[in-house]
């Protein structure tokens, strides 16, 4: 393992270039794949482009926020005490990356932009602590966490299904989430999951020669409070702690009522909201608040740039059809016993070019659904099959590892050799867990 991996991470050194750059060539692959594949011609398909570059913004600002709200919240001291403190339980290389896999898988599956940013910043605080131990590996194994999220309480196609009047009711039903995320097959995966996932990626340090350390001064973040020279009105506001309490408790008054009136409705707003209120009341004053904020928002510009490029390319998918011909063709091989595993497949690969959960439910599931309806299987184990496609895939694409690679300060090539195999495993615990169960 220790030389597949070595070899792996030389590979994606050499070849797998920045992030934008891939998004770049995505664009221009998928462009080409249109124009071949479908009926659209060149105009056609710059047109998608261009009328779908804009069309994920509300959703960019959002990871925005999840980002930057995330790093303020982590960098205020009560956070920063109990992220120490955990961190401290920690003795040996091997138990952080156990540790740190573990802590991003269960908050993955309570909530995706909890587990994304949570399991990050915990790895960046371990390796304060344990400083022997391959930084590298530690951030693709917070990362590593995020491939069980469809398939957890978060998981947005089976949210969507089970939400009564959703776009494909008249053909499924609602799905009650005993059918998909408290599945037996479901939970059988999750489990298999949570068990292999910490394993392999202990299995996976390098040794020690081809350890990549990192100096624990370098992960600290500066937070700079610039104070004005002479005491004023205005600066007293910006010290006062009445300002922040106040805003703290509209917040927190809004978050019970939500939870009152919609249950444990986990949603990305949700998240962001919590961590906004819960990182202006531990900053304590607006100033310290505001300084944490400067200090984050130079980690959100990869994803600022480069999720318009996204959209764009999501946009080319899902008009010209090319997505619809990349599912049609690989469900037109499959049979009864084989539908839901080639399934998960294509959406493994659809999954590139539409790196969005609810994006690629609607843009696959009229294909899955009528090809579940001839063949006899069930429709939420189908929408479950294009879930866990949507996860799996993620562990090689660069979208989603935006914000953890932004918070501990690396590259995807840096992290991408080790996530490979963990793309391996998770496929081969999928497959079976679809296929037996």
């Amino acid at each position: 393992m220790k030389t597949l991996t070595r070899l792996s991470n030389r590979i994606m050194e050499r070849f797998l270039p920045n992030p934008y750059i891939f998004v770049a060539l995505l664009t221009l692959i998928v462009f080409a794949l249109g124009v071949g594949l479908t009926e659209s011609g060149p105009l056609d398909m710059v047109i998608y482009w261009g009328d779908g570059f804009w069309g994920l913004l509300m959703f960019t600002m959002q990871m925005v926020v999840v980002l930057l709200a995330g790093h303020v919240l982590a960098s205020s001291p009560p956070i920063k005490r109990v992220l120490n403190k955990m961190a401290g339980t920690v003795k040996t290389p091997g138990g952080a990356i156990l540790l740190v896999t573990i802590v991003s898988l269960v908050a993955s599956w309570i909530n995706w932009g909890f587990g994304l940013v949570i399991g990050a910043l915990f790895a960046k605080e371990i390796a304060k602590k344990v400083t022997t131990v391959d930084y590298r590996l530690l951030i693709a194994s917070a990362y590593s966490g995020f491939v069980i999220w469809h398939g957890g309480l978060a998981g947005s196609i089976p949210l969507s299904i089970a939400t009564p009047d959703h776009p494909f009711q008249g053909i499924m039903g609602v799905v009650p989430t005993s059918e998909t995320i408290f599945s037996t097959y479901n939970l059988v995966i999750v489990v298999a999951l949570l068990v292999t996932i910490p394993l392999l990626n202990r299995w996976m340090m390098p040794k020690p020669e081809d350890t990549l350390t990192v100096d624990p001064k370098l992960l600290e973040d500066e937070v700079i409070l610039e104070r004005p020279e002479q005491i004023t009105p205005a600066s007293r506001m910006e010290d006062s702690y009445i300002l922040t309490i106040l805003i703290a408790v509209l917040g927190l008054t809004y978050l019970g009522w939500h939870f009152v009136t919609k249950g444990f409705d986990l949603n990305l707003n949700i998240v962001n909201l919590i961590f906004v209120i819960l990182g202006i009341a531990f900053h304590g004053t607006p100033r310290s608040y505001l300084a944490a904020v400067n200090n984050a928002v130079k980690t959100t510009g990869g994803i600022i740039i480069q999720f318009p490029f996204y959209a764009g390319i999501m946009g080319m998918m899902v008009t010209s059809g090319l997505a619809g011909v990349i599912s049609t063709g690989i469900v037109s091989i499959s049979n009864d016993h084989t539908f839901h595993l080639f399934t998960f497949y294509a959406a493994g690969v659809v999954n590139f070019f539409v790196p969005s959960g609810g994006g690629q439910w609607a843009v696959q599931a009229p294909i899955m659904l009528e090809a579940a309806s001839e063949l006899g299987v069930s429709y939420s184990k189908t929408a479950m099959a294009i879930a866990w496609g949507d996860a799996w895939t993620n562990m090689i694409q660069p979208f989603w590892a935006l914000p953890a690679l932004a918070i501990a300060g690396l590259k995807a090539k840096d992290i991408m050799g080790y996530c490979v195999f963990v793309l391996i495993l998770s496929g081969i615990v999928i497959s079976l867990g679809l296929f037996f169960f």
